[in-house]
């Protein structure tokens, strides 16, 4: 019995039925040569005959000395993995949009705290043969970018390898990621010292207060940082209902590529400003575009750049910069310059801090997006944020699972309270895959901001001169 960390803690605390707050993951495979139509009922029974399951698996929340008491993990003693592996089949025709629709209903049910909070569901019925996997895991148990890559963990750049369990399996591989495989580090990753003593630690705290003055004087003069006190009112800062819609869609990574060489930028600002111009677009079309920029919170995975394999424990590492989308500039090159320029500065303002003062400045800007909807001030006061956009590095090889290939992996996400939209991506192979995740009455149309994210990586192509 552990007690839960104060992050992970605020995740459980935080949700509720209009705000589930599990991360997920939707994995689309081609069958092996030689697959019978049986091939995903057979993965699906060879997971329920998983013998013993990985520990971060067994966890379930529960209060200690009554409902007043510290919250603890502890482990399920009656696990029933059928409760947590399920198959399901797509109705006809099978197309891609009903294996949205699956997963964007799938996404908006909580996990039950009475069991350990996460679920696999095998998906068949696709026309075209393949299979998809969907698997959620709560917030509180692992950060996105762990759940990621606790997925990649146990895939094989071997076609031919067989016998390979499932992440949720104690005999699962826990494989090293090898620098070379990510593209770049995510959206605004920090340096992290592998060890800390309590004698830094004690410094860490020491310089809170001084990193606080920082950031909100970096906040009150509209300079990127952990705090926004200049984000507008948006149609997505309202409040949500716990219905999903889910949309996914991947490009060639060549194509954003020659955008970052030709710019001088990052494959990260390509990202954001992808999602800048389809943003404006969409807004545009709902006659609902502010004068101001819109400001996107970007999560920061502390412990990126040491994390090279799943932690068995789980857990969250995560902190927050606040950064200029450029929605209100009317040029895509203009848009790209504003948030490479927006994101060196919160970059800049985050090597200046250890990763306590981080994550202590993190909540100091998240703490808004907590108060206001409890406080029903949304729409009365300015939100901190109007959106969240994450980028999380994938493998540059093609992967495999049991010899079906993985072609193709779409994060899910969360939005939240005052924040109807969240817009997460992870690169994989030869593609930037995006995950789209609204609430289904506060984002209407959903799907549209895809198009509009394909006419902006066109824009940007052309300003930048390589069309």
């Amino acid at each position: 019995m552990a007690t839960i960390d104060p992050p992970s803690l605020a995740f459980l605390l935080a949700e509720n039925r209009n705000q589930p707050m599990h991360v997920a993951g939707l994995q689309l495979f081609e069958t092996p040569d030689g697959a019978t139509p049986e091939y995903a009922r057979e993965l699906f029974d060879s997971a329920l005959a998983t013998e013993e399951i990985a520990p971060l698996f067994l966890k379930r929340p529960r209060h200690v000395l009554g409902p007043l008491g510290p919250w603890t993990w502890t482990e399920d003693r009656q696990f029933d993995v059928e409760h947590h592996v399920r198959h399901n089949a797509l109705p006809r025709p099978g197309r891609v949009r009903e294996l949205l629709e699956l997963v964007s209903r799938l996404h908006g049910t909580m996990l039950s705290r009475e069991r350990p909070l996460w679920e696999c569901h095998v998906i068949e019925g696709l026309a075209d043969g393949r299979i998809a996997m969907y698997t959620k895991l709560h917030h509180a148990l692992v950060d996105g970018v762990s759940a990621m890559r606790l997925m990649q963990s146990v895939l094989s750049t071997d076609p031919d390898e067989r016998g390979m369990p499932l992440p949720f399996a104690a005999g699962a591989s826990r494989r090293p990621r090898r620098s070379s495989e990510s593209t770049e580090l995510s959206l605004a990753e920090v340096p992290v010292e592998a060890v800390r003593t309590a004698l830094g630690v004690a410094a860490d705290a020491a310089g809170l207060p001084a990193a606080l003055v920082r950031t909100l004087t970096k906040g009150v003069r509209n300079e990127t940082s952990a705090v926004s006190l200049h984000a507008p009112r948006t149609m997505f800062n309202v409040p949500i209902t716990g219905s999903r819609r889910f949309a996914a869609q991947d490009w060639p990574l060549e194509r954003l590529l020659a955008i970052k060489q030709a710019s001088g930028t990052t494959l990260n600002d390509v990202v954001l400003a992808m999602c800048s111009g389809a943003i404006r677009g969409y807004l545009l079309d709902h006659d609902a575009l502010p004068d101001a920029s819109l400001v996107s919170m970007v999560p920061v995975g502390l412990n990126a750049k040491q994390a090279g394999t799943a932690t068995a424990e789980g857990g969250n590492a995560v902190g927050a910069v606040m950064v200029r989308l450029g929605t209100d500039l009317l040029d895509p090159a203009d848009r790209l310059a504003s948030i490479h320029e927006s994101m060196n500065s919160g970059k800049d303002a985050l090597t200046s801090m250890t990763p306590l003062q981080i994550v202590a400045m993190s909540a100091v800007g998240m703490a808004p997006a907590v108060v206001l909807p409890a406080l029903r001030l949304q729409g009365i006061v300015r939100p901190p944020f109007n959106l969240i956009i994450s980028n999380v590095p994938g493998p540059r090889r093609h992967q495999y699972l049991n010899g079906a290939r993985l072609v193709g992996t779409y994060p899910v996400s969360i939005p939240i309270q005052g924040m109807a939209l969240n817009i997460t991506c992870n690169s994989y192979a030869d593609d930037m895959c995006f995950g789209l995740t609204g609430c289904r009455r506060s984002v209407p149309h959903l799907q549209r901001l895809l198009a509009h994210l394909d006419d902006e990586l066109g824009a940007l192509e052309k300003a930048v001169g390589v069309a």
